[in-house]
Protein backbone atom coordinates (compact mmCIF):
# COMPACT_ATOMS: atom_id res chain seq x y z
CA UNK A 1 0.00 0.00 0.00
CA UNK A 2 1.04 3.37 -0.65
CA UNK A 3 2.17 5.67 1.75
CA UNK A 4 0.03 8.39 3.00
CA UNK A 5 2.04 11.31 1.43
CA UNK A 6 2.38 9.19 -2.47
CA UNK A 7 -1.43 8.73 -2.08
CA UNK A 8 -2.03 12.16 -1.14
CA UNK A 9 0.16 13.26 -4.03
CA UNK A 10 -1.93 10.19 -6.54
CA UNK A 11 -5.33 11.47 -5.29
CA UNK A 12 -4.01 15.59 -6.08
CA UNK A 13 -2.55 14.79 -9.24
CA UNK A 14 -5.96 12.64 -10.75
CA UNK A 15 -8.09 15.38 -9.42
CA UNK A 16 -6.48 18.12 -11.19
CA UNK A 17 -6.36 16.60 -14.43
CA UNK A 18 -9.98 15.95 -14.20
CA UNK A 19 -11.11 18.95 -13.08
CA UNK A 20 -9.99 20.45 -16.00
CA UNK A 21 -11.26 17.82 -17.95
CA UNK A 22 -14.65 18.87 -16.46
CA UNK A 23 -14.35 22.41 -16.74
CA UNK A 24 -13.89 22.02 -20.73
CA UNK A 25 -16.90 19.92 -20.35
CA UNK A 26 -20.29 22.00 -22.52
CA UNK A 27 -22.81 22.14 -20.00
CA UNK A 28 -25.42 20.96 -23.21
CA UNK A 29 -23.08 17.70 -22.47
CA UNK A 30 -23.89 17.86 -18.58
CA UNK A 31 -27.32 18.37 -19.25
CA UNK A 32 -27.97 15.14 -21.41
CA UNK A 33 -25.95 12.83 -19.63
CA UNK A 34 -27.84 14.11 -16.19
CA UNK A 35 -31.21 13.73 -18.48
CA UNK A 36 -29.88 10.27 -19.23
CA UNK A 37 -29.05 9.07 -16.09
CA UNK A 38 -32.49 10.40 -15.01
CA UNK A 39 -34.04 7.74 -17.08
CA UNK A 40 -32.04 4.98 -15.87
CA UNK A 41 -31.90 5.44 -12.74
CA UNK A 42 -36.01 5.82 -11.88
CA UNK A 43 -35.71 2.17 -14.08
CA UNK A 44 -33.68 0.74 -11.58
CA UNK A 45 -35.07 -1.55 -9.32
CA UNK A 46 -32.96 -0.88 -6.00
CA UNK A 47 -34.06 2.90 -6.99
CA UNK A 48 -37.57 1.75 -7.25
CA UNK A 49 -37.59 -0.19 -3.88
CA UNK A 50 -35.57 2.14 -1.34
CA UNK A 51 -37.72 4.44 0.80
CA UNK A 52 -34.71 6.11 2.21
CA UNK A 53 -32.20 7.65 0.33
CA UNK A 54 -29.06 9.61 0.51
CA UNK A 55 -28.39 12.29 -2.11
CA UNK A 56 -25.77 15.19 -2.65
CA UNK A 57 -27.11 18.31 -4.09
CA UNK A 58 -25.59 19.46 -7.54
CA UNK A 59 -23.25 21.93 -8.69
CA UNK A 60 -24.37 23.76 -11.22
CA UNK A 61 -22.02 22.30 -13.68
CA UNK A 62 -19.21 19.47 -13.57
CA UNK A 63 -21.57 17.17 -12.01
CA UNK A 64 -24.24 15.18 -12.86
CA UNK A 65 -27.42 17.60 -12.00
CA UNK A 66 -29.41 15.93 -8.97
CA UNK A 67 -32.68 18.16 -9.09
CA UNK A 68 -34.58 16.02 -11.43
CA UNK A 69 -33.91 12.78 -8.92
CA UNK A 70 -34.83 14.47 -6.45
CA UNK A 71 -37.95 15.95 -7.17
CA UNK A 72 -38.56 12.28 -8.50
CA UNK A 73 -38.09 10.93 -5.09
CA UNK A 74 -40.11 13.27 -3.18
CA UNK A 75 -42.97 12.89 -5.66
CA UNK A 76 -42.99 9.13 -5.33
CA UNK A 77 -43.07 9.08 -1.44
CA UNK A 78 -39.47 8.31 -0.88
CA UNK A 79 -37.61 9.89 2.34
CA UNK A 80 -35.02 12.27 1.27
CA UNK A 81 -32.04 13.05 3.06
CA UNK A 82 -29.35 15.40 1.87
CA UNK A 83 -25.92 16.27 2.93
CA UNK A 84 -25.20 19.01 5.85
CA UNK A 85 -21.94 20.41 6.76
CA UNK A 86 -20.88 21.26 10.64
CA UNK A 87 -18.47 21.70 12.93
CA UNK A 88 -17.00 18.70 14.78
CA UNK A 89 -17.94 19.01 18.07
CA UNK A 90 -15.29 15.89 19.38
CA UNK A 91 -11.89 17.15 20.57
CA UNK A 92 -10.43 13.62 19.22
CA UNK A 93 -7.39 14.54 16.98
CA UNK A 94 -8.82 11.45 14.13
CA UNK A 95 -11.72 14.04 13.83
CA UNK A 96 -11.87 16.43 10.96
CA UNK A 97 -12.96 20.24 11.91
CA UNK A 98 -15.60 20.03 9.92
CA UNK A 99 -18.40 16.43 9.13
CA UNK A 100 -20.80 15.76 7.32
CA UNK A 101 -24.56 14.39 8.35
CA UNK A 102 -27.40 13.46 6.40
CA UNK A 103 -30.81 15.63 7.47
CA UNK A 104 -34.11 14.96 5.63
CA UNK A 105 -36.02 16.85 3.16
CA UNK A 106 -39.32 17.24 4.65
CA UNK A 107 -41.57 18.51 1.27
CA UNK A 108 -41.04 19.27 -2.21
CA UNK A 109 -41.78 22.90 -0.89
CA UNK A 110 -38.85 22.50 1.49
CA UNK A 111 -36.28 20.93 -0.98
CA UNK A 112 -37.66 24.55 -3.18
CA UNK A 113 -37.50 27.22 -0.63
CA UNK A 114 -33.48 25.95 -0.03
CA UNK A 115 -30.86 28.66 -1.11
CA UNK A 116 -27.98 28.02 -2.76
CA UNK A 117 -24.05 28.82 -1.47
CA UNK A 118 -21.74 30.50 -2.96
CA UNK A 119 -20.90 27.32 -5.13
CA UNK A 120 -24.45 27.12 -6.30
CA UNK A 121 -25.77 23.85 -4.14
CA UNK A 122 -29.41 24.44 -2.58
CA UNK A 123 -28.08 24.11 1.47
CA UNK A 124 -29.79 22.89 4.18
CA UNK A 125 -30.47 26.40 6.57
CA UNK A 126 -28.63 25.51 10.05
CA UNK A 127 -31.27 27.36 11.87
CA UNK A 128 -33.59 24.52 10.88
CA UNK A 129 -31.49 21.72 11.18
CA UNK A 130 -32.60 20.87 15.10
CA UNK A 131 -36.06 20.33 13.40
CA UNK A 132 -34.89 17.94 10.74
CA UNK A 133 -33.95 13.97 10.89
CA UNK A 134 -30.85 13.09 11.04
CA UNK A 135 -28.75 9.92 10.13
CA UNK A 136 -26.22 10.13 12.64
CA UNK A 137 -26.55 12.58 15.46
CA UNK A 138 -29.28 12.57 17.73
CA UNK A 139 -32.09 14.33 16.86
CA UNK A 140 -35.86 14.14 16.52
CA UNK A 141 -36.99 10.96 15.13
CA UNK A 142 -33.13 9.72 14.14
CA UNK A 143 -32.99 6.10 13.29
CA UNK A 144 -30.33 5.80 11.36
CA UNK A 145 -31.36 3.64 8.77
CA UNK A 146 -30.88 4.09 4.99
CA UNK A 147 -31.66 1.87 2.18
CA UNK A 148 -29.28 3.75 -0.92
CA UNK A 149 -26.79 6.61 -1.09
CA UNK A 150 -26.28 8.16 -4.17
CA UNK A 151 -23.03 9.78 -4.46
CA UNK A 152 -20.93 12.62 -6.12
CA UNK A 153 -16.83 12.18 -6.94
CA UNK A 154 -14.23 13.45 -9.22
CA UNK A 155 -13.37 10.40 -11.03
CA UNK A 156 -14.62 6.47 -10.80
CA UNK A 157 -13.28 2.87 -11.74
CA UNK A 158 -14.61 -0.32 -11.69
CA UNK A 159 -12.19 -2.56 -9.57
CA UNK A 160 -11.38 -5.66 -11.95
CA UNK A 161 -10.50 -7.63 -8.25
CA UNK A 162 -13.61 -6.90 -6.60
CA UNK A 163 -16.22 -5.90 -8.93
CA UNK A 164 -16.97 -2.53 -6.95
CA UNK A 165 -16.10 0.77 -7.92
CA UNK A 166 -13.85 2.80 -6.54
CA UNK A 167 -14.53 6.62 -6.00
CA UNK A 168 -11.89 10.04 -6.08
CA UNK A 169 -14.03 12.77 -4.11
CA UNK A 170 -13.37 16.07 -3.85
CA UNK A 171 -10.58 15.74 -1.17
CA UNK A 172 -12.39 17.01 1.90
CA UNK A 173 -13.47 12.95 3.14
CA UNK A 174 -16.96 14.08 3.90
CA UNK A 175 -18.55 11.23 2.72
CA UNK A 176 -15.70 8.61 3.30
CA UNK A 177 -15.68 9.65 7.16
CA UNK A 178 -19.65 9.92 6.95
CA UNK A 179 -19.61 6.52 5.39
CA UNK A 180 -17.10 5.27 8.88
CA UNK A 181 -19.05 6.88 11.10
CA UNK A 182 -22.35 5.21 9.51
CA UNK A 183 -21.23 1.80 9.35
CA UNK A 184 -19.46 1.84 12.75
CA UNK A 185 -22.91 2.79 14.55
CA UNK A 186 -24.43 -0.53 12.49
CA UNK A 187 -21.70 -3.02 13.94
CA UNK A 188 -19.93 -3.28 10.80
CA UNK A 189 -16.28 -5.12 11.75
CA UNK A 190 -13.26 -4.31 10.04
CA UNK A 191 -12.98 -7.67 8.11
CA UNK A 192 -16.38 -6.64 6.53
CA UNK A 193 -15.00 -3.55 5.51
CA UNK A 194 -11.92 -5.11 4.03
CA UNK A 195 -14.41 -7.58 1.59
CA UNK A 196 -16.75 -4.64 0.22
CA UNK A 197 -18.62 -1.64 0.89
CA UNK A 198 -19.31 -3.27 4.09
CA UNK A 199 -22.97 -1.52 4.51
CA UNK A 200 -26.79 -2.59 4.25
CA UNK A 201 -27.24 0.31 2.26
CA UNK A 202 -26.43 0.50 -1.30
CA UNK A 203 -23.85 2.81 -2.08
CA UNK A 204 -23.83 4.06 -6.00
CA UNK A 205 -22.02 6.98 -7.66
CA UNK A 206 -23.25 8.92 -10.06
CA UNK A 207 -21.14 9.91 -13.17
CA UNK A 208 -20.59 11.93 -16.19
CA UNK A 209 -19.15 9.32 -19.02
CA UNK A 210 -16.04 11.63 -18.82
CA UNK A 211 -15.32 10.94 -14.97
CA UNK A 212 -15.64 7.04 -15.56
CA UNK A 213 -11.66 5.85 -15.50
CA UNK A 214 -11.33 3.31 -18.73
CA UNK A 215 -8.68 0.51 -18.29
CA UNK A 216 -7.31 1.26 -21.86
CA UNK A 217 -6.22 4.57 -20.52
CA UNK A 218 -2.97 5.65 -17.84
CA UNK A 219 -5.20 6.74 -15.10
CA UNK A 220 -6.44 5.14 -12.33
CA UNK A 221 -8.15 6.04 -8.91
CA UNK A 222 -5.89 5.85 -6.20
CA UNK A 223 -6.94 3.95 -2.84
CA UNK A 224 -6.13 3.63 1.01
CA UNK A 225 -7.53 2.02 3.80
CA UNK A 226 -10.24 4.83 4.58
CA UNK A 227 -11.59 5.44 0.97
CA UNK A 228 -14.86 3.43 0.75
CA UNK A 229 -15.71 1.15 -2.59
CA UNK A 230 -19.12 1.36 -3.93
CA UNK A 231 -21.46 -1.30 -5.13
CA UNK A 232 -21.75 0.26 -8.26
CA UNK A 233 -22.43 3.30 -10.73
CA UNK A 234 -24.64 5.18 -12.98
CA UNK A 235 -23.42 6.87 -15.66
CA UNK A 236 -24.63 9.49 -18.11
CA UNK A 237 -24.69 7.29 -21.02
CA UNK A 238 -27.31 5.02 -19.33
CA UNK A 239 -25.47 2.60 -18.45
CA UNK A 240 -25.26 0.61 -14.96
CA UNK A 241 -22.32 -0.86 -13.31
CA UNK A 242 -22.77 -3.10 -10.89
CA UNK A 243 -26.33 -4.01 -10.98
CA UNK A 244 -27.19 -6.29 -8.36
CA UNK A 245 -30.20 -8.18 -10.85
CA UNK A 246 -27.08 -8.93 -13.01
CA UNK A 247 -25.78 -10.57 -10.21
CA UNK A 248 -28.72 -12.63 -8.87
Amino acid sequence: MASTTALKAAKKELRTIMKQKLRDLAQDSVNSQSSNLFKSITNFKPYQNAKRIGIYLSMPSGEVQTDSIVRHALESGKQVFVPFIHKSSSSSPDTPKSVMDMVDIRSLRDYESLERDSWGIPTIDSETVKEREHILETSAGASGQLDMILMPGVAFELDSQTNFVKRLGHGKGFYDYFLHRYLEGRGTSAKELSLGPGTDALLYGLALEEQLLQPDTQLSVPTGEHDHLLHGLLVGNGAVIGDPAESS
